[in-house]
């Protein structure tokens, strides 16, 4: 099976869709993952077959339960993004919403505006600064993936969550003790486990809002 067939499996499989140019825009920007790794150290996954699965299915996986909890277009908030993930392949996935990937490293963030202008992709953005220094307009939606312990996501971001906002946090097995040390006013509302194809590994994802 070629790639794009491969991809096109998974995509069906989680109930994605994605239409020719939306797949192939997602298998280049898996190439130029893959060519800038060496240089820019983006990721710590090298073998390709590897980065097809830990990456681009993982974060596909995100996009049906994001487009129901968090349906249409509005601002997204990627934080501690590295080397897109998941931003990019949300904003590939989901045109109509605006992403904004921030990191504290900069070379992931020139790789990030590469990839944007590569894939003419006019609702990418990225930031090179510490979260919360970013000077933004708020987001309708906040999400890490392995940024940091949920309690240190939320308070980092919380003043860039605009009202009847929501925080998205990929995590791999379910994180009670990350759960447990929230402070009081944030609502975890719903912990949703993925299944990835291809990985055996566990995934969820742990949805959280201010109280009140």
């Amino acid at each position: 099976m070629s790639l794009d067939g491969e991809l096109a499996a998974v995509a069906d499989g989680l109930g994605v869709t994605l239409d020719a140019a939306q797949r192939s825009a997602l298998l280049a920007y898996l190439d130029l993952l893959q060519r800038w790794n060496g240089t820019y150290n983006l990721t710590a996954v090298r073998d390709p077959a590897a980065m097809f699965t830990q990456h681009l299915a993982d974060c596909l996986a995100v996009l049906p339960p994001l487009q129901r909890v968090a349906p249409g277009g509005g601002r997204l908030l990627d934080v501690g993004s590295g080397g897109g993930l998941p931003g990019v392949v949300i904003a590939v996935a989901q045109p109509a919403r605006q992403v904004t990937c921030v990191d504290t490293v900069a070379k992931k963030m020139a790789f990030v505006r590469q990839v944007a202008g590569t894939l003419a992709l006019a609702n990418l953005h990225a930031r090179h600064a510490r979260v919360e220094a970013l000077q933004e307009q708020p987001f309708d939606l906040i999400t890490s993936r392995a940024f940091s312990s949920l309690v240190d996501f939320v308070a980092l971001t919380r003043s860039h969550l605009a009202p009847g906002g929501v925080w998205m946090a990929m995590k791999g097995r379910v994180p009670d003790d990350e759960i447990a040390a929230l402070p009081a006013d944030v609502d975890v509302f719903h912990v949703e486990p993925l299944q990835v194809p291809g990985l055996e590994a566990q995934r969820c994802l742990v949805w959280m809002r201010p109280k009140g």
